[in-house]
This record gives C-alpha cells, structure tokens and sequence, in this order.
C-alpha cells in the first residue's frame, strides 16, 4: 500500500497528514519532532510504502535522516515553490501538511537537493570559519569606533599586529572602555588562534578535495575561498547548464513581466548566502582585469562609484559562476577569455 505523507514542521511539533493513492485520508495528527515522537508516527503507519515531504527549514534534515533510517522515501520541498504551487487563502499547520501531502500525491514536490553527509560536513568547517571572522571583524570595528570617540587618531600600523598591539596596551581610557577593549583584544586572540586551527585543517581537506586546486587557479580565489565555494556547490553535476549553477547562485535579478511590461528588481537571492558571499568576494580581483575593467567602468559611469563597483562585482560574480561550471565540468584550470589554452 503507498501512503503519500505531508510534514509540517514546528520547533515544538510535527503535524503529519497521511493520505492514500485515490486522495482519501488514512490518518493524521502532531508528533514531537525527536527521536521518539519520529519512530511513533512510523509504527502509526505500519509497514506502507510511505512517501513523505517535508519543507526545507532548520530540522528538516533531521527529520529527513531519522524517517529515512526507519525506511521511508523522504523529499525536501521548497516553501516559495510549494506557496505559489498551492496558494491558501488559509493557512494552518494541519492544511500546510495536507497540502505537502497532496503535492507528493500528484507528483508535484518542488524537490530540493540535499547533500550528503560529507558535503555537509565540508559546508559546516567553511560556514563556521565565515562566523567567526564575521564575530572577529565586529569585534575590531568596535576598538576602532571606541578610539575614535575618544579622539586617539589614527594608527599608521595595524592595531592587531604586534607591532600596533604595544601602543594599544599603553593607551589611558576611563573606565569602562579600557575594561571593554582589553575583553575585547582578548576575545579577537582567542579567534584568531581558533582561525587558525580550522584554516589548518581545512587546508588539510582542501589538498584532497578534487574542486579545490582548479577553483585556485582563478584570480582572487585562494584555496580557503575555493574550499567555501566547492563545499556550496557540492556536485557540479546536479546542474545541468552554467545557467543553472548562476540561477542557484541567486545573483540574478528579479523579473516581473506582464504585458509589455519588463521589469528587472533586485537579486532574487535564492540559494546559499555563503556561495553568493564567496562569489561576490572572489570577483573584485579579477575585475582588476583588462578584460573586466570595462564592466567596472561602465557601472560606475551610470550608478556613481560606490553603487557602480557593487553592481560590477555582481555581475562579474556571474561569469565566474559560468566559467567555474565549465572549469569543474570539463576539470580544466581557469583560461581568461580568448586563450587558446588553460
């Protein structure tokens, strides 16, 4: 018997909603979203075939890997695909389950890849290094505004290295801004020595990692930008064209037509932050580039300096998103436009 098996996930409960080939309801009701409540809504449903969905959210990979160990076949959905496939003038748990229920029924799931364990581990090490020079630079920027606000000029040195740290230690404040900028120097060391280690470590990866030495050959990637980007995209093959891999970049823009209406919005910045993050970040060396200064030069005519360098890099972040999906696909180095060879 196929049982076809909608999920709506909460912090505190999963709402399921069972439903049979013809569309009649088998059963449905909430569970906890643990281990227990898990392998009850299993033994609830017996020893059907079960296809469940359940939409992408932060549990949803849990419940995917726990349903799936207890033999059940198991999609993630995307909710803005599943909404506008579905849209309710009422909106519950209970009815978003029916609904996840009757998109499996139909064979409608707008499915979303799931990488496996070892891609996720590899997004983890880079995502977690990402947090912590985020927390690291936040922590220098407020040393910085706190001098400034007490009229200390401006270091010629790096305040952070040990040459700019001497000066640093000596300076006079009242309190408590001298107790909050030494917590605060001692916070970045302890940053910087766990920096380091996982920088080590994902140099040790990143030497196995067949992406990894072909993303390096780009300008402006170093290989712990080029781990972060291998470990996003995960499989090149799971795109089947360079438009694809841009389009799950989210770096193109919004499109509303009607008519003869056009227009382009913003970025629809559909996909992982993380990638678009290291494409953007990747793309102000090569846009030092003859071939690219154009592109920089242009935007900077039409929207100003500083709007027009934000738009270049987007822009040039999409090229670099088409030539690494030739790169990984053909397992070539980078060759700028027009070399005969890599």
């Amino acid at each position: 018997m196929q049982i076809y098996t909608g999920l709506d996930l909460s912090r505190n409960r999963l709402d399921w909603h069972a439903l049979s080939i013809d569309g009649t309801l088998v059963e449905a009701g909430a569970v906890p979203p643990d281990p227990d409540g898990l392998a009850q809504l299993v033994r609830r449903l017996g020893d059907a075939d079960v296809l469940a969905v359940v939409e992408v959210m932060n549990g949803a990979r849990f419940v995917h890997d726990q349903l799936e160990l207890r033999g059940w076949d198991v999609r993630l959905a995307d909710p803005q695909r599943s909404r506008a496939l579905a849209p309710l003038a009422c909106k519950t748990d209970r009815i978003d389950a029916w609904v996840l229920a009757e998109l499996a029924r139909r064979d409608l799931i707008p499915e979303v890849w799931l990488p496996d364990p070892a891609v996720r581990a590899e997004r983890e090490r880079a995502r977690f290094r990402m947090h912590l020079v985020k927390h690291r630079t936040m922590l220098k920027n407020r040393i910085h505004q706190t001098l400034i606000a007490h009229g200390q000029p401006r270091s010629h040195v790096g305040l952070f290295t040990q040459q700019g740290r001497s000066p640093l230690d000596r300076l006079e404040l009242p309190e408590p801004w001298r107790q909050t900028l030494q917590a605060s120097l001692a916070l970045i060391e302890t940053l910087d020595r766990q920096i380091d280690e996982l920088e080590r470590e994902l140099g040790r990866l990143g030497a196995d990692h067949r992406y990894v030495p072909l993303l390096c050959t780009i300008p402006g990637i170093a290989w712990v930008l080029a781990y972060t980007i291998a470990s996003e995209i995960g499989d090149i093959a799971r795109f089947a064209s360079p438009r694809k891999l841009i389009g799950s970049t989210g770096l193109c823009p919004r499109v509303y037509q009607s008519g003869e209406q056009d227009r382009r919005g913003a970025l629809s910045k559909h996909g992982p932050n993380y990638l678009r993050w290291a494409l953007i970040e990747a793309a102000h060396t090569p846009a030092r580039q003859p071939a690219l200064q154009a592109i920089v030069v242009r935007q900077r005519e039409r929207h100003g300096r500083r709007r027009g360098s934000a738009i270049a890099a987007v822009a040039i972040a999409r090229q670099l998103a088409e030539a690494i999906w030739w790169m990984l696909t053909r397992n070539q180095p980078f060759a700028p436009a027009g070399a005969k060879s890599a």
